[in-house]
């Protein structure tokens, strides 16, 4: 087992060796796809690669058949490049996490929107009661400021 540190460089390592052989893939049916992020078991055995693809789901799809296909080659590209005893077996994971934070955003964007809205409805609003609805007796304030004997 790899200690923390240790998984953590070689997942960055393999992120950066898959960047670079996904560029290099002649397959017309990866397109433009982009390496976020690679994570690793503790063994150093597996490793989870997550992509991104610039385009719709067609081509989200074809890219991730195109993946699939070349994984073989990846993995050797890989292995050779890092080095390691046992190369690690590569699965490729689509990133959502651009659409979530498309999501976010146009659930923040409608809450900003609704609260602005609520302020100009309060512009002109006017308490229903009193400004000031806690009406204390003088002799009462007197009494409060005095301290007890």
């Amino acid at each position: 087992m790899a200690d923390a540190s240790k998984r953590a460089q070689v997942a960055k390592r393999v992120m950066e060796l898959t960047a670079q052989a996904v560029r290099k893939l002649k397959d017309p049916r990866v397109g433009m796809v982009t390496i976020t992020d690679a994570r690793m078991t503790p063994d150093l055995r597996e490793a989870t690669v997550f992509y991104t693809v610039l385009g719709d789901d067609e081509q989200v799809k074809a890219s991730a058949a195109g993946l699939e296909h070349a994984t073989g080659h990846l993995r050797t590209t890989v292995g050779r490049a890092l080095g390691m005893r046992h190369t690690p077996s590569l699965q490729f994971v689509a990133d959502t996490v651009p659409d979530q934070a498309h999501r976010i955003e146009e659930l923040l964007a409608k809450a900003a929107a609704a609260d602005a809205e609520v302020h100009k409805i309060a512009e002109g609003a006017a308490y229903a009661g009193d400004p000031n609805p806690y009406v204390v007796d003088e002799d009462d304030e007197e009494t409060a400021e005095e301290p007890p004997r």
